[in-house]
């Protein structure tokens, strides 16, 4: 787990795993303003490399904000999860995520 809070604490982790798998596109913007949270990209990352998530992402806007979705055609059922987000496996199973 102390590994995991290097990166964010839990429940960003939770938050953005929920957020993808719910087909938003997330940005730093999203997560500042949410949960006041600052390592979206850190997130996004540790997801990508350890738990194989197909995420997308593109800079876009005159700002050139990064964008992140999760791929077209991902079924979350099947996706590996972060130990402080394995719960939405179970909410997904149950149709609550």
């Amino acid at each position: 787990m102390a590994k995991d809070r290097y990166y964010s604490n839990p429940t960003q982790i939770y938050w953005v795993c929920k957020n993808l798998i719910a087909g938003r596109t997330l940005t730093h913007k999203t997560e500042i303003r949410e949960v006041n949270g600052w390592r979206l990209a850190a997130v996004i990352h540790k997801l990508k490399e350890d738990f194989h998530w197909p995420i997308r992402d593109q800079y876009r806007g005159k700002d050139n904000i990064k964008h992140y979705w999760l791929a077209p055609g991902t079924d979350p059922r099947f996706l590996s999860y972060p130990v402080s987000a394995e719960r939405l496996k179970d909410e997904l199973e149950g149709g609550d995520a």
